[in-house]
């Protein structure tokens, strides 16, 4: 693949999809965000969504990372097994046609489980390879199903999921909590004192029908339930992240907004958390490979 005048990176997930044009000196260029996840392509329909990527940033190659990779996207591309490393990456990428490349994702088996990623790879050997993230870390990667990974010798060795962001929109969507959970999550006191019982006690299920029974009995302050919950659901998922018992710092990776609540929730638990944006890292994790695949 010629990408001698530049390529078109494509972060593509379930619900949005972000593409950016990088130049032949590797610059961030003009680029769009939308919500055409590929969960909103019709079958068959990617040449067609492709093409409309081009027609907005030019007709250059495109190189594609995300879901468009999964059983469910555009063409798969199989996972690449841990230890996993970028250029682990750029040598298994799928060739969807002549000036397409899907990047595929990550997979790992032990420990009496399985887990899989797609997208938050190039970001995590983005930021490693950019030396935003030493070679070896606990890194967190906030987002609907919150990733905590471990790194070493650049590479990833192991990584948990946990479904933190799916579950708390369950409950805004569909329980019996849905109308007190509707306001925004804040990394204030109510945030602070579900997080602490999170990382204290071990009874989720419990605790979440509390949050309605306090606010029914005068007990606690209805505006206070979102961030109190939010803290009880990231404050156990910090406690599972963090059980390995690996020192050091914490790199929380995201979105600004994702990342704030989970950085917030670590220190509580008495770590230090170090917050990295992930688009800037995707951008760094991108280019290394198109210059792998250019030489």
């Amino acid at each position: 693949m010629d990408l001698s005048e530049g390529f078109i990176a494509v972060d593509w997930g379930t619900t949005n999809r972000r593409a950016y044009r990088i130049d032949p000196s590797g610059a961030r260029g003009e680029e769009f965000e939308d919500g055409k996840g590929i969960l909103s392509v019709a079958a068959g329909g990617f040449p067609e969504a492709i093409a409309e990527i081009r027609t907005r940033l030019g007709d250059l190659p495109l190189l594609l990372a995300g879901m468009i990779g999964s059983n469910r996207g555009w063409v798969e591309a199989k996972y690449v097994a841990c230890p996993a490393g970028i250029g682990d990456l750029a040598d298994a990428l799928v060739w969807a046609g002549e000036r397409e490349a899907i990047v595929p994702g990550v997979s790992y088996v032990g420990d009496g489980r399985g887990d899989v990623m797609r997208g938050e790879e190039v970001q995590l050997l983005g930021a490693v390879a950019g030396g935003q993230v030493p070679s070896r870390a606990l890194v967190c990667h906030p987002g609907t199903h919150n990733k905590w990974v471990h790194v070493d010798k650049s590479r990833i060795t192991s990584f948990r999921t946990v479904m933190t962001g799916e579950l708390f929109n369950l409950l805004k969507q569909h329980s019996i909590l849905a109308d007190l959970l509707a306001g925004e999550a804040e990394a204030g006191d109510a945030f602070e004192r579900g997080v602490t019982h999170a990382l204290e006690n071990a009874d989720l299920p419990a605790e979440l029908f509390a949050v309605r029974a306090r606010v029914l009995l005068g007990e606690a302050q209805r505006e206070d339930a979102p961030s109190y919950a939010s803290g009880l659901l990231i404050g156990t998922d910090v406690r599972i992240g963090l059980s390995g018992l690996v020192p050091g710092d914490v790199f929380v990776m995201g979105r600004p907004e994702l990342i704030r609540l989970y950085a917030a929730a670590i220190r509580s638990a008495g770590r230090k958390a170090i917050e990295l944006d992930g688009e800037e890292s995707f951008l760094t994790g991108i280019r290394t490979i198109a210059e792998r695949i250019a030489n």
